[in-house]
């Protein structure tokens, strides 16, 4: 099993090279095992609190191996509206329910969730199930 110990900013093209497919959820838990998208076993043993983000490089304590973060596709709610009020007010409604929120200066996004999903219909907005990466904001204690 190859454990991936830290991130770093390059990578030695001529060691080898993987990919890891991750959810956004999955991107938050930094210490656990999971499948290289070719089938390899690797571990996460990152400092807690890390998130992940898409062309993030992680590699092995001597740098033999380096694995490449890739957003997973996964279910979302693509959320749009012509009316910018609506859109605030549904910014202001999913914050304050602590969920997961991508924001898009046209559209939001977030987990699929069908009462959620049935509130934003409610409030005027058009909201189109799709298969796509989610990148949801970090909180203001983030670290990356």
């Amino acid at each position: 099993m190859i454990i991936l110990s830290k991130k770093t900013l390059y990578f030695d093209h001529s060691n080898k090279f993987l990919t890891l497919s991750l959810t956004a959820e999955e991107r938050t838990r930094t210490r656990r095992p999971c499948l290289a998208d070719n089938g390899e076993e690797l571990y996460l043993q990152l400092s807690r609190g890390i998130v992940l983000e898409q062309n993030d490089i992680l590699t092995t304590q001597n740098e033999e191996v380096f694995v490449k973060i890739l957003a997973r596709s996964e279910k979302i709610l693509r959320v749009t509206t012509h009316s910018q009020l609506n859109f605030l007010r549904a910014i202001y409604h999913l914050a304050n329910r602590h969920i997961p929120l991508e924001i898009n200066l046209d559209n939001l996004a977030l987990e699929n969730d069908p009462v959620l999903k049935e509130l934003l219909i409610q409030m005027g907005l058009d909201v189109e199930l799709q298969n796509a990466p989610f990148f949801p904001e970090h909180g203001a204690y983030h670290q990356h």
